[in-house]
């Protein structure tokens, strides 16, 4: 069980997101753990990305895509804030977002946070996992390989046998290459389903 290092983000962004799921995310949080087994992740490229957020060129909110890669890229989109990591060398705008996580620890501090009737629906989302976990744009800017970071990811080990595909979630312009992954039949995938 270790913290993935800076190395593992400095790939391709479609590489760390399929390497990402069954990785675990913690979050300490006054003291208390939360985390979460990433059940479902997207990739997203640079300047000639239509859904990336440095398409066409860096605007001054998401300059953190530039920075070292394991560093958190975190912006609201509907009122939901949603989790990125930077991939590729620092200068290559990329990241990998967290779509979906299935909890682990903290689960009642989780419910607390974002109260639902039903479990499954507790962090099958990017918003519901951000809200759950406490997370807003205040970690903006930290990294996840650093060991003094109050986010981190761990591996401890496991990979799922199988993992699906499919275009990204509620973009209007997409790369023909699929570029959401999750693990197959894990109920704490997102409902959302991709434009045809």
């Amino acid at each position: 069980m270790y913290i993935l290092p800076k190395s593992f983000y400095a790939r391709d962004p479609k590489v760390v997101a399929i390497d990402l799921l069954g990785k675990v995310i913690v979050r300490k949080l006054d003291g208390e753990r939360l985390s979460g087994i990433i059940v479902e992740t997207e990739a997203y490229y640079g300047f000639n990305d239509p859904a990336s957020r440095a398409y066409g060129g860096i605007k001054p909110f998401c300059r953190v895509m530039l920075e070292e890669p394991g560093t958190l890229f975190i912006y609201m989109v509907h009122g939901n804030w949603l989790l990125n990591i930077v991939t590729l060398p620092k200068g290559i705008p990329s990241a990998v977002l967290i779509r979906a996580v299935e909890p682990k620890e903290g689960i009642k501090i989780m419910l607390r946070n974002r109260r639902v009737k039903r479990i499954y629906d507790l962090t099958n989302g990017p918003g519901k996992f951000t809200k759950a976990f406490g997370i807003t744009k205040e970690y903006n800017g930290l990294n996840v390989a650093d060991p003094s970071s109050p986010i981190n990811i761990i591996d401890e080990g496991y990979r799922p046998s199988s993992i699906e595909s499919s275009h990204r979630i509620g973009v209007s312009r997409d790369l023909p290459q699929k570029l959401r992954f999750y693990i197959k039949d894990n109920p704490y995938v997102s409902k959302a389903k991709p434009k045809a």
